[in-house]
């Protein structure tokens, strides 16, 4: 039998809204993650590349639509720093992650609770 959703006791209707609007929050989020990961990922390789080289070999960095030249040790702080940003924010999106996985399913729970056919 399928019920239509219109045909929902309205407070089962506002969980599913919420259900959506939670999945479409964990969506963003990993999307965000993703990013994040690949830009961490990114910064680690150039940082083993730039402890590869020679202390006095020149570097270069991209600025915008530049490259400009700069100084080795300069770019390892740069890159390392970036890289504490990044994992700081990685780590605060998995918690969220988490967060967001144990609403989605306490909700989902509420939700199947409501449609459970009464005896």
């Amino acid at each position: 039998m399928v019920t239509k959703f219109e045909d929902l006791p309205p407070q089962v209707q506002n969980q599913l809204r919420q259900l959506q609007q939670l999945q479409q929050q964990m969506e963003l989020l990993l999307q965000q993650k993703l990013q994040v990961e690949i830009r961490l990922r990114d910064t680690k390789d150039a940082l083993e590349e730039l402890n590869k080289i020679e202390e006095n070999a020149q570097v270069y960095k991209g600025v915008g639509n530049l490259i400009i030249k700069s100084e080795k040790s300069k770019l390892i702080k740069e890159l390392q720093e970036e890289k504490e940003s990044l994992e700081i924010r990685k780590k605060t999106m998995e918690s969220q992650e988490h967060r967001l996985k144990e609403k989605i399913n306490e909700l989902q729970s509420k939700i199947q609770e409501a449609l459970k056919p009464t005896q």
